[in-house]
């Protein structure tokens, strides 16, 4: 999985796959999910993401913690 934040367009998109995308559909308020080939999710983007408060570029941090 991959994160990226896009501060010039303050989009957030979380990667779930590394697939190439056939379809989007873009879901009220700004969010778009991407499929791949075989109908399962590829991407997540969240548009207008500082100002809805998912992000705040100044504070970025990141932590992953992995389930066992």
């Amino acid at each position: 999985m991959l994160v990226r934040y896009d501060p010039e367009a303050d989009i957030l998109m979380i990667v779930l796959r590394d697939v190439p995308s056939v379809d989007a559909l873009e879901e009220p308020k700004g969010i778009i999910i991407s499929y791949g080939e075989d109908g399962d999710p590829v991407s997540v983007e969240f548009l207008n993401a500082s100002a809805r408060g998912l992000i705040k570029p100044s504070e970025l941090q990141v932590i992953l913690q992995t389930m066992r």
